[in-house]
């Protein structure tokens, strides 16, 4: 199973994690791959990665929060490789403070900026080419937080992951019969680098018990390969097993508290 020959596929976050393991599966099937992130170095690294095993690919550093950013990029891109024919939203961002009692507000904004609304402002720049030739994908990665909200991944994280999962889902109720897909992809804890910013970041025996960023490639894989007369409109992955995570919650709680707001122990 295999994407079409000539189909340009974009993917953001792409510098390591999900959308690392996404692009380097795309471009085997076939796609010329997109690589957007901050960081251009991470970048170039999946960049040579890909061009080792074959494949087409434009590694372009971005901040996808900037509607300017947004526009010169698909420009660019549209000139050297002409439209998007798939869009992954997998880049997040999730707030250090994870209780709503302190959470400051500019860590708010910016998690909502790069989890939501940045996916807004990819998709408003992709959709009229794809509208036009009646067939696109759109991928974004949301959360299970978006479903069961807690303060592993806080109150902005969970606001946002459940605002994408709703965006998407009107993308599918209004597109769908002019030719685009939409699909979500719920992702349980996953061993990413977004843990390194955790309260308690989890230890290696704990996350090798977790989803793997190549297992959400896969699942992005299987739903943009498959036929355009399909869509998986909404994929959960998640870790077989479930671990106590009663201590990281308590944890949380009192993350960017002030100090006579803890608990004395």
């Amino acid at each position: 199973m295999t994407t079409s020959p000539g189909t340009t596929a974009l993917i953001t976050g792409a510098g390591s994690g999900m959308g690392r393991e996404t692009a380097r599966l795309l471009a085997r099937d076939g796609a010329a791959v997109v690589l957007l992130g901050r960081r251009q170095e991470a970048l170039d690294d999946v960049a040579a990665m890909i061009r080792a095993e074959g494949g087409t690919v434009l590694a372009l550093a971005a901040d996808i929060t900037s509607a300017d950013d947004v526009t010169r990029v698909l420009d660019r891109v549209r000139r050297e490789l002409g439209p998007i024919d798939v869009l992954v939203n997998n880049a997040g961002s999730s707030s250090s403070v994870l209780n709503p009692q302190w959470l400051p507000h500019d860590e708010w904004r910016h998690v909502l900026d790069v989890n939501l609304t940045a996916v807004f402002q990819l998709t408003q720049a992709v959709l009229p080419d794809m509208l036009e030739r009646g067939n696109g994908t759109i991928v974004t990665v949301s959360s299970l937080a978006a479903v069961t909200p807690n303060l592993l991944g806080g109150a902005a994280y969970g606001a946002a992951k459940a605002g994408v999962r709703n965006f998407m889902t009107f993308l599918h109720n209004t597109f769908r019969n002019q030719g685009l897909r939409a699909i979500t992809v719920l992702p349980g804890e996953a061993d990413t680098p977004i843990l390194d910013n955790r309260a308690r970041p989890p230890a290696p025996d704990e996350r090798a018990h977790m989803v793997q960023p190549e297992d959400v490639a896969e699942a992005i894989r299987l739903a943009v390969a498959l036929p355009q007369r399909v869509v998986l409109q909404e994929i959960v992955v998640a870790p077989t097993r479930q671990r106590d995570t009663s201590a990281d919650l308590e944890i949380s709680r009192w993350a960017g508290a002030p100090a006579d707001a803890k608990p004395q122990s």
